[in-house]
C-alpha cells in the first residue's frame, strides 16, 4: 500500500529527532503534509529539510498555550486544515520518590501531561469545525504498569491514558478520534537514561522478543492510527512493547 495519508496535514510534536522525526519521514512518504514542532530549532529545521518539501518546522514549547494557538493557526492558514496531531513530545527521567523535588515532578507533568492537554485542546478546535481528525497521544508502558524510580513519569503517562479516553468520548460526536500508544523500550535518545542508571541490560532481558524496538516499528502503528484505516478505533490503548506487559 502507498499513499495512505494522501491529502492529510499532520502535526507532530517532539519532531526534531528520535521517534517524532521518524514518524515525520514515514508520514511524508505516505503522502502527508507534515509539520514538525519542537524547541530544538536547529535539529528540527534539519529534520524537515531531510524529509523534503512535504515537511516544515515550527518552534513550539508544548507547555505554552499561546504557542499552541499560534502554531495551529499558522498551520490552518498555510494548509487549510489539521487532520492529525501526534502528541509525541515528552521527557523521561529517573527520580526516586523520596528524592524527587517538587520542581522535578512539575516539570515532567508540565511537558508530558499538560503539553498533551494543551495540544488536544488547540488541535481539536479546528478538528471539531471540520468534523474530522485523529489525535494520537504517545503514552508508554509506564502508563499501564508502575516502575520503581519513575513516580513522576508514571503519573504523567497514566494520566495521558485516562485523558485520552475522556477526550475520545467528548469528541467522537464530531468525527474526531483520540487514541493512545504505549511503547516499551525504543532505540531513541531517551534510552540513554537506562544506560545512565545501569539497568538497560536487565530491562531488555525481561522483553520476550529479546530486543529494544526500532523507532520505525512504533511509527508504523502511529501511521495506522493517523490514517483512515483505523476509522472505528477511538479511546483505545495500542501497545508496542515486544511483549513486556503480556
Amino acid at each position: 500500500m502507498s499513499g495512505r495519508l494522501d491529502g492529510k496535514v499532520v502535526l507532530i510534536t517532539g519532531g526534531s529527532r528520535g521517534q517524532g522525526a521518524v514518524e515525520g519521514e514515514l508520514f511524508a512518504s505516505e503522502g502527508a503534509t507534515v509539520v514538525l514542532a519542537d524547541v530544538l530549532d536547529d535539529e528540527g529545521e534539519a529534520a524537515a529539510k531531510s524529509i523534503g518539501p512535504a515537511a516544515s518546522y515550527l518552534h513550539l514549547d508544548v507547555t505554552d498555550a499561546e504557542q499552541w494557538a499560534m502554531v495551529t493557526k499558522e498551520i490552518v492558514a498555510d494548509h487549510g486544515r489539521i487532520d492529525a496531531l501526534v502528541n509525541n513530545a515528552g521527557i523521561f527521567h529517573f527520580t526516586p520518590l523520596l528524592s524527587t523535588t517538587e520542581a522535578e515532578f512539575r516539570r515532567i507533568i508540565d511537558i508530558n501531561l499538560v503539553g498533551v492537554f494543551l495540544g488536544m485542546q488547540a488541535a481539536a478546535r479546528y478538528m471539531v469545525e471540520q468534523k474530522s481528525g485523529s489525535i494520537v497521544n504517545i503514552s508508554s508502558v509506564a502508563g499501564l504498569t508502575g516502575a520503581a524510580g519513575f513516580s513522576a513519569y508514571n503519573a504523567s503517562k497514566f494520566a495521558v491514558r485516562g485523558m485520552t479516553k475522556s477526550a475520545a468520548r467528548e469528541l467522537a460526536g464530531f468525527g474526531v478520534r483520540v487514541n493512545s500508544v504505549h511503547p516499551g523500550i525504543i532505540d531513541t535518545p531517551m534510552l540513554k537514561t537506562l544506560d545512565d542508571i545501569g539497568v538497560r541490560d536487565s530491562v531488555v532481558d525481561r522483553i520476550p522478543l529479546g530486543r529494544v524496538a526500532l523507532p520505525i516499528e512504533v511509527a508504523r502503528l502511529v501511521l495506522f492510527l493517523v490514517s483512515d484505516e483505523s476509522s472505528y478505533s477511538t479511546g483505545s490503548e495500542f501497545i508496542v512493547d515486544g511483549g513486556m506487559t503480556s
